[in-house]
């Protein structure tokens, strides 16, 4: 596989690759995401956005990221789903790094994650583009995983909250681990 981003040539694994997303609930089209920037990297690390309100701010690509009712889950627990979902899927512990990633704070980033990493993304709308322009404004690496139109997106968390919520079947779109941890800590009652 090779990029279209920055020249880079990716047939064989990067030392440290970074993968981002809010994981708001994680669902099998993100395990498929973190699979497969892990499978580009020898170290995969994940960060989590929007891991606390100060550290999440409104952006007119996308405004409902911000939302308090499209960020049901704290950090901790975006942590553990992605750490058991990893796990789960063959992924060892020492193989990846889970960190808070302040995603609309730029200026923080080299607090969080490493700089010489190659970034991974995934383009379905104008958030996805304009993620990628800023990263490359920032001169760090970026590797574009694929880019499809939204229609062609697939699941989203919007839809696994709503299922939830209104008590339709949500199971089948989200890794075991993360339904056992949805149902302990009773997040339908959030929702």
């Amino acid at each position: 596989m090779s990029s279209r981003h920055n020249g880079m040539n990716l047939e064989t694994l990067v030392p440290c690759g970074v993968i981002h997303g809010r994981f708001q609930i994680l669902h099998n089209d993100h395990l498929r995401y973190l699979l497969a920037g892990k499978a580009l990297s020898n170290h995969l690390v994940v960060g989590i956005t929007n891991p606390e309100p100060a550290l999440s701010a409104d952006d007119e690509a996308d405004p409902a990221r911000s939302d308090p009712a499209a960020n049901p889950l704290t950090y901790y627990e975006r942590q553990l789903m992605v750490r058991r979902a990893l796990e789960t899927h063959g992924v060892a512990l020492e193989d990846f790094t889970i960190v808070p990633f302040p995603v609309n704070f730029p200026q923080r980033y080299r607090y969080y994650v490493p700089l010489d990493a190659v970034f991974y993304l995934t383009i379905y709308d104008d958030w996805g583009r304009k993620k990628l322009r800023m990263f490359q404004s920032l001169g760090l690496k970026t590797h574009v995983l694929w880019e499809k139109p939204p229609h062609e997106k697939g699941i989203s968390a919007s839809e696994v909250r709503r299922r939830i919520r209104e008590g339709l079947p949500w199971e089948h779109l989200v890794p075991e681990t993360t339904a056992e941890l949805v149902k302990a800590w009773k997040i339908a009652e959030r929702l």
